[in-house]
């Protein structure tokens, strides 16, 4: 092993610049920007980028309008059943007077009846 010497700092040092600067320069020759297509390349995908951010602009705006329908259909919905409980409760009402005013009747038709047997009674025993 007489031959053999080890490399100092600066010769390791050269060598790791050099294959360094020799990794850059194979990096550029591979560069994207020498490539001839890769303006179309990058026009088309900035296209399809903004044709994406549209079609998700009208879906959003699809969405906000059919959120209104619904809530109007909603509201439309509620004042309905508001309508349809404020006549129940009015039919309800008018049974429960309808009922109250036919209990009169009935209790003044039962006195009558009373009164006509206690007059009936009294005159028998005359």
């Amino acid at each position: 092993m007489r031959g053999y010497k080890e490399a100092s700092y600066t010769d390791r040092m050269s060598t790791a610049a050099k294959a360094k600067q020799d990794q850059l320069e194979k990096a550029r020759a591979k560069s994207p920007v020498n490539d001839p297509q890769f303006a179309e390349r990058q026009a088309s995908r900035r296209a399809a980028s903004e044709a994406r951010e549209i079609r998700a602009a009208e879906r959003a705006a699809a969405k906000l309008v059919e959120k209104a329908r619904e809530a109007e259909s909603r509201a439309a919905q509620e004042a309905a059943r508001l309508v349809a409980q404020k006549a129940e409760l009015e039919a309800r009402e008018a049974e429960r007077a309808a009922s109250a005013a036919r209990a009169v009747v009935r209790d003044a038709e039962l006195k009558t009846a009373r009164d006509a047997r206690y007059a009936a009674r009294k005159a028998r025993q005359k």
